[in-house]
Parts: structure tokens; sequence; C-alpha cells
């Protein structure tokens, strides 16, 4: 066994080895909602049908799995309820369920009627391997439209005690129950029980707050038209609101038809997204599983400020919740990770979305660049356009600028620079494109002074020697950047800034008077690969006209490339930016995970692997041609991976601490020293460097 594979997780005082290709190595675990068929008022013949979904879920690698309410009994019993051949068969059932449990490795919590106290309770009920961890009774009981259950139950807050005897065993008894896992950091569970979830102030929420990342809710709630969505509206916000994950298994194919109908809904919902949803009106059992990301909900809630002020604001009803310690069943071998991630996570794969995020997007940077124009009083921009990704979007952004505040895009004042590596394919295109747009076309030619300026620094290139250093790079950016300044000086006009989020991530920038400098720039927070599509959706909502689409087309096949080494071949670019720092849809898919949620690399690492391993599976974009579809293995992933980190934490902050301003575009988050990153320019990457070695295998 190659140890390699292996990290170590807290699993109470044990130390669990669990591997790399274990989605509960990365802080995910499967959960399960199950409607199975009942018989009502029949507990032993229901209580077969949860442990037949029950293994199926255990055999699945899932750690929970719910059942719907009173699912033992039935829901629709009635004054059946109140029957004792009812109540014994319900209370054999379930010591059936919990003995059969210890073979069955998942946490099932099951509904049922419970006696105690004198009074009928309706229960959630949680077991683990022949153990009753707790009972959770219903808080709110509805007496309303079709529902009289007042009739039957008494609701939480009319216990006594806080443990009754059940199944043989002592349990907490309870609606203030939190389940916390002692072998799954980050995995705390609540349990409430339908309309629960439908009143204002719901247990759910202030379990949230307590801790509870995974949020339970019981149901049988029959159906009407339109009440699926509500639902389902319902059970994703209070996702997004608690940043929890939110299980709800609703009554389905068995239950009483006398006045009403069943559809046996189930969700699963993270943090405002819905993971999974079961079919409707089913005949058959259903078992409907999905990876939760608990170090996702972990970071935004790290994250959210307001989400702990709101902690501190109920601290006194938060810290009488109990809590109670469960060892979860999780499995020891690998469990493939069957949640989809997404290949470019600033490029939503669906047309639709890509389309409304890319408009999104573009009115952002048009409404940032205009609102500097009214407040400075200037009517003129200047930009220096190569041809190529980053500078197309910027000078679309400037030309659509000019329409917005009534200027002529004869405002825009756009100039090529070609240097000493200048292709003539990306030359050719930058004049297409400017003429295109109608804005005013200038050329420049750098050679020229940069050559004086290689001469007054002794440099061998200003006398023809094939020296192509750093120096001899920087002093052609340096001269393009220093003419925009002073063009821009003597056309009272600010220099639009072109380069994006991704070149600042990776410090592939010239700083200072080089391309890292402007008096305003529109691309800062925008990735490599969302420029690639905002370009393209350009095209495609054919903004600008079929001229300026065929020329915009032409710049998306285009190398990405700095163009400031000399080759034989002087029709394309010389240079491969990604050659060097690697492929911008890994290195994007690495900053995203990194700045948004500040994963461990080898979480990364994983991530990247189950996103693009395998270029067969998943969703692509449907802009990305077949022939470009790429696949990475876990050995590149890693070398990128180690190679972004090295620049991000290491050698390039001192770039990102002295940008100029540009607007923030997406929840991505902005490399602005005055909004999302704020990080030392002295760090070491050595900690990041050093886990990614540790935890992530060569293969």
């Amino acid at each position: 066994m190659d140890h390699d594979q292996f990290a170590s997780i807290p699993k109470g005082d044990v130390v669990a080895e669990v591997p790399f290709d274990s989605l509960y190595r990365h802080g995910f675990a499967r959960v399960a909602v199950a409607v199975p068929r009942v018989r009502v008022a029949d507990p032993s013949y229901n209580a077969e049908q949860t442990l037949e979904l029950a293994a199926r879920a255990a055999a699945a690698g899932v750690v929970l799995t719910v059942f719907p309410e009173l699912g033992l009994s039935s829901y629709t019993a009635d004054d059946l309820f109140h029957q004792d051949a009812l109540d014994a068969a319900v209370e054999a059932a379930l010591a059936r369920v919990v003995a059969a449990s210890t073979e069955i490795d998942t946490v099932l919590v099951v509904g049922a009627p419970v006696r105690t106290q004198g009074r009928l309770f309706n229960c959630a009920i949680a077991i683990c391997r022949g153990v009753v961890l707790g009972v959770a009774p219903k808080s709110y009981l509805p007496s309303y439209r079709e529902f009289y259950e007042k009739r039957q139950f008494a609701a939480a807050r009319e216990t006594l005690e806080d443990h009754i005897t059940i199944a043989g065993q002592r349990a907490p008894f309870g609606s203030d129950l939190l389940f916390r896992a002692s072998n799954l950091n980050g995995f705390v569970f609540h349990l409430e029980i339908c309309e629960d979830g439908w009143v204002p102030l719901p247990p759910s929420g202030f379990a949230a707050l307590a801790g509870a990342t995974v949020l339970v809710n019981l149901s049988a709630s029959n159906i009407v038209i339109g009440k699926a969505d509500y639902r389902r509206a319902l059970c994703t916000s209070h996702s997004a609101r608690y940043l929890a994950a939110y299980l709800y298994s609703a009554a389905g194919h068995g239950e009483s038809t006398t006045d009403l109908a069943w559809d046996g809904q189930a969700l699963v919902c993270e943090n405002g997204d819905l993971l999974a949803e079961g079919e409707r009106f089913s005949d058959h059992p259903q078992l409907v599983t999905a990876d939760l990301d608990l170090q996702r909900l972990a970071a935004d809630r790290l994250r959210t400020t307001s989400f702990a002020d709101n902690v501190h604001d109920h601290r006194e009803r938060l810290v009488a919740l109990r809590r109670v310690e469960v060892e979860l069943p999780v499995p020891d071998g690998p469990v493939a990770l069957e949640r989809d991630i997404e290949r470019f996570p600033y490029v939503p794969a669906d047309p639709a979305l890509r389309n409304e995020r890319c408009a999104e997007v573009h009115h952002i940077q048009v409404e940032g660049l205009s609102t500097r124009l009214r407040a400075t009083g200037s009517q003129r921009v200047v930009i220096g356009v190569s041809g190529g990704l980053d500078s197309t979007q910027a000078l679309i952004v400037a030309a659509k600028t000019m329409d917005r505040l009534g200027l002529p895009r004869a405002n825009v004042l756009a100039y090529t620079m070609p240097g000493f590596a200048t292709s003539t394919r990306t030359r050719t295109d930058a004049h297409r494109l400017m003429a295109a747009l109608g804005v005013t076309a200038r050329e420049i030619d750098i050679r020229p002074s940069a050559t004086v300026m290689l001469r007054d620094l002794g440099h061998p290139a200003a006398d023809g020697a094939a020296q192509y250093d750093i120096t001899y790079e920087n002093v052609q950016a340096g001269e393009r950047t220093s003419h925009l300044f002073r063009l821009a000086n003597q056309h009272g006009a600010l220099v639009v800034g072109t380069g994006d989020l991704s070149e600042l991530a990776l410090g592939w920038c010239t700083f200072g008077v080089g391309d890292h400098m402007a008096h305003y720039s529109v691309n800062a927070s925008v990735p490599k690969t969302l420029i690639k599509y905002l370009i393209a959706w350009a095209v495609d909502t054919d903004q600008f006209g079929p001229e300026a689409g065929e020329v915009l087309s032409s710049v998306l096949r285009t190398e990405i490339s700095p163009e400031l080494i000399p080759h034989t071949d002087s029709s394309a670019p010389s240079q491969s930016s990604e050659a060097t720092v690697g492929p911008y849809e890994l290195q994007d898919f690495h900053l995203y995970y990194l700045l948004r949620f500040g994963y461990l690399p080898s979480r990364i690492a994983y991530l990247a692997r189950h996103a693009w391993s395998d270029p067969h599976r998943g969703r692509w974009p449907d802009l990305v041609p077949v022939d470009q579809r790429n696949a990475y293995d876990l050995a590149t992933i890693k070398h990128w991976l180690a190679e972004f980190l090295r620049r991000f934490v290491q050698t390039s902050q001192f770039k990102r601490s002295t940008l100029p301003n540009a607007p923030k575009v997406g929840s991505g988050g902005s490399l602005s020293p005055r909004g999302d990153w704020r990080a030392p320019s002295d760090a070491s990457a050595a900690a990041w460097l050093d886990e990614l070695a540790r935890n992530v295998p060569e293969a």
C-alpha cells in the first residue's frame, strides 16, 4: 500500500487512514433521502421496506439516510394512532429496525409515533449500528386546512423529560439535539419534522447557528397544485440562508388517498443549490443520493461575519442545545465522488446561464468605466490593442461605454504598438477590429524607442544579439505603457487597462510602467477563461455586426502569447504563455477554489482530477470544440498546481498590492487590495507546497 495515498483525519481519539480516492478524505459526505412504499397502519411491512432501502444506501457508501415522517406507521393512520395495537406494532417494528441496523453501515433517521410521558409524539428517531442516538419530537403541529395533528399528537414544548426509554434503550429526547460526527469534520445534523420547516423561525435555523451543517426534515406533506415548486423553493432557500445542506423526504406511494394525494418528493439542497431530486408520484421505492460539500459550507460560514454576529445575538438559546456524539460508518475504501464539478467554475456549461452571466459581466464592466469617466469629466480613453483576448475585451467595453454615454466611438483612442515579436496575424486582427468597431485607430512602432532604452542599458540585444531575457521583454512592455500614459496626457484621456484576473493571480504582468498599470482596469477581476466566453458571447449575440464578429472569432483562435521574443515564423505568435504559467483553464480552476474557499492544495487537486481527468465525463460549454476538450492526469495537475501556488502565494502579491481601480464582477473574488484579497507581499508558499507534496500522489 502506497502511504502517500493516505492522510490522517480525526476520528475521536483514533486516527483513521482514508484513501486519496475517497470523497470522505476531502470533506465530502454522501447522504440519501429515501421514500419507501408504505402500507397504512402496517409497521411490520413498513419496517421491512425501510431496511431494504437502508441496506441499499449503505452499499452505496451513504452515511446518513433519511425517511419520511411517521414512515413506520404511515402518516395517514388518523385516530388509529390512539389504538394500543398500532402502538405495540410500531414498538416491535422500531425494535426490529434498531436490531437490524447493527449490520447496516448508515445512520437511519426514521419517523414514528412515540408514546411517552402520557402523551403521543410525532418523532424523528436517529439510529446507528444498533444504538438509538436520539429522538426529536415535532415542534409545530398544524391544525388548519386538511391537517389536524393536534387531535392525535403533543408538541415538543410539552415534553417533561429530556431522555426516554425507547427500543429498550435510554436515549436523548427533544427538539434541541445536534448530532455531531466525531470522525467526519464538519458533519453535524439536526432533525425537524414537516411543519417545523414552514414556520417563520424554524428549529433548524437555530440549529444551524449552533453548528449544524446538515438539516434534516422528515415530512409527509400531501400534494396539491403548485406545492412541489413551493417545497423546492423553501428547501433551497433554507439551505442558502443557513449556509447548510437541507434534506427533505416526503411521504409517497401507499399513504391513504381517502381525502389527499401524496407525491413522495425527495430533495437534497446545499447552500441554495438543488443537488438532487427524486421522481415524484413514483410507485416504486426511491433512494436519492448526493455528495455534500462540508468544506464549502465551513468556508462560507467562516467568511460570512454576519453569520457569526447572528450566532452571538442568540447565544443563550444556542448554548442550551444538546450535542450528541456519533461515529459515522465511513467506508474504509475508495468512494468515488459522484458530484458534478464544473471544469470552468467561472463559466456555466448551460448556454442560457452562460449568456446571462456574460451579459451581466459585460454590463458591470461598462458601468464601471462609464461611471469613472463621468466622475473625472473625461470623454476619451486610450487603449493599447494587441489582437489578443484581453485587449479585445477591453476595447469592446470601451466602445460600448461610449455608446452608453452618448459619445462617439472615435473617442476611444486605440493604438497598436508592434514590437520585436509582434506577429502578422495579431497585428492584422487588431487593425481589422479597430476599423470594425469604429474607434480612432493609430499605430506606434515601439522598436526604435525600445532599442534606445536597450542601448542605454548596455543590453546586447541593442546591437542585434539574441539575448532574449526578462529585461528584453519588459523594455517592450514598459515602452508600450509609457506611450499610453503620455498619449492620455496629450489627449485628456484615461488609460484603460487590459490585464485579467488570471494574469494577476500568476503575476504574469510587467510591474509598474507595464501592463500592470492603468488609470482604470476593466478586466482585472475577469479570469482568462471567462474573457474567451465574453468575446464569444459578443459574436453569438451579434453585438457589433458580421465584420467585427469575424475578427473576434479569429482572436478566439489565436494562441495566448505576450509576443515579446522573436521567432523565425513572424506570421503567428512566437511564445506560449501557457507553456510557462500553465494551461489557463486549469489555473483558473485552481484560482477559484483557492481564492473563493481557501481549500487545501490536496483538495483542489482532488477536485481538479475529478473535473479534468476524463474528457467524456461531465458537461462541457458548447463553445469548446471537441478537439480542444483537454484532459489532465493527477501528475500534471499536481505540477501546475505547485507552479500556481508558488506564483500566487509567494512571488506576485507585491504586484496585486498596488493595483489600479477596477470593478469586481463575480463572487469568485477579485484581487484588489481594497476588496476581497489582502495579503503580505513577502509570504512563503512552503506550507501550501508541503501539503501538496505530502498528500497528493503522483498518480
